[in-house]
């Protein structure tokens, strides 16, 4: 049962094909991970042209996915690039965001058994 996580969206456009939807997750799982990381390490180094390009990946994957949450995290992440803020006022924006895609990611693998 998804706690985490939402797939209206992903049956709405994949026409309810299971196939469809298990690429969309094994895509999700295995991506983003990586795309959070590199998040990560821009807004540690105050980068912010690279942090808004990896908080903008991942934003359409959350919205897919129905992670309201986690999606509304990543927009104030990308509004903190583009005001240039204070590094000390995101971290905890981020680490927020994190734990809801590590649950989603954890969830899903259980409930699709990907790996």
């Amino acid at each position: 049962m998804a706690l985490h996580y939402n797939l209206a969206k992903v049956h709405a456009i994949s026409e309810n094909d299971p196939d469809f939807v298990v690429q969309i997750l094994q895509l999700f799982v295995s991506e983003i991970p990586n795309d959070l990381l590199q998040l990560k390490e821009a807004i540690n180094e105050k980068m912010h042209k690279e942090a808004y390009q990896f908080a903008h990946k991942i934003k359409p994957s959350l919205d897919l996915l129905g992670m309201t949450i986690a999606y509304e995290e990543n927009s104030c992440i990308e509004n903190w690039t583009r005001e240039n803020g204070k590094k000390k006022e995101i971290k905890d924006t981020y680490k927020s965001l994190e734990h809801h895609i590590e649950k989603a990611i954890k969830e899903i693998k259980k409930d699709f058994n990907l790996q």
